[in-house]
């Protein structure tokens, strides 16, 4: 069941104190590049960032919904951000096919590896959730996701006892060198409303939008859900994947819980 977006908002003591701790935690996104130099600003950010994953899952629950809206709410046109039309040699010529040969790598600390094509992946049960995508740069979108329950596809590749974290590998550079990432704990990924989306209301992702597949983390900034997936790979800590942070913007002074 859905929760639905209240009529008239309120702040109540426990959104305000959600919203206390996401100022915090958004220190790490303002000015990244000088402030990741400060050892005291990075060890300030690092205790932010831990109490608001503390509080949130203390104050929101490992299962808490994102709110779900009615379709008369979804915006006019979801505006794309970060890359919107990858030019990677890889992309290029998977996207010239329609992405007939593309295909899902999940991997890591599972016991049955996969590799999914699109069709099978258009062919999976689904689950289609209308929810607000918050960028970290002030706007917001409302959109409907479809696409096959992460948890799901997790269950049938068989998790390790020993993964911790969830990572996704892109087939976009932001700065024509590093392949664009992600990732995200056990919570997270088993949550009902993390998906991985090849669709945007009602029709094929577009390109800008992250096509052929995106993930959808709904409780957390829209940093953190990666577009044009190639890749899934289950590990126990991130350390010796690109700069150890668990992900592209975290790896440049972001903060790696992005809750809200």
């Amino acid at each position: 069941m859905s929760r639905r977006p209240p009529s008239e908002p309120s702040l109540t003591r426990r959104a305000l104190l959600q919203r206390t701790l996401l100022g915090a935690a958004a220190l790490g996104l303002v000015g990244c590049d000088r402030l990741s130099e400060n050892d005291a600003i990075i060890q300030l950010i690092g205790s932010a960032e831990t109490l608001n994953l503390k509080a949130q899952r203390l104050l929101a629950g490992r299962e808490s919904l994102a709110v779900e809206y009615p379709a008369s709410m979804i915006s006019p046109v979801f505006r794309p951000n970060g890359t919107v039309d990858p030019q990677t040699a890889l992309y290029r010529q998977l996207a010239a096919y329609d992405f007939t040969d593309w295909r899902l790598t999940v991997d890591g600390l599972v016991q049955t590896p996969l590799e999914l094509s699109l069709e099978t992946l258009r062919g999976m049960p689904s689950r289609t959730q209308i929810t607000r995508h918050d960028c970290v740069e002030g706007w917001s979108a409302i959109g409907q996701w479809s696409g096959p329950v992460l948890g799901d596809i997790l269950e049938q590749a068989g998790v390790h006892a020993s993964a911790r974290y969830v990572v996704f590998h892109c087939m976009d550079q932001l700065d024509g060198e590093h392949d664009y990432y992600e990732s995200i704990d056990m919570v997270e990924a088993f949550h009902p409303q993390t998906l991985l989306a090849h669709s945007l209301n009602g029709e094929p992702l577009p390109v800008g939008n992250g096509a052929p597949l995106r993930l959808r983390v709904e409780r957390q900034l829209g940093y953190k859900m990666a577009k044009y997936l190639k890749g899934i790979t289950l590990v126990e800590h991130f350390d010796d994947i690109q700069g150890g942070r668990g992900g592209y913007w975290e790896d440049r002074g972001y903060t790696w819980y992005a809750g809200i």
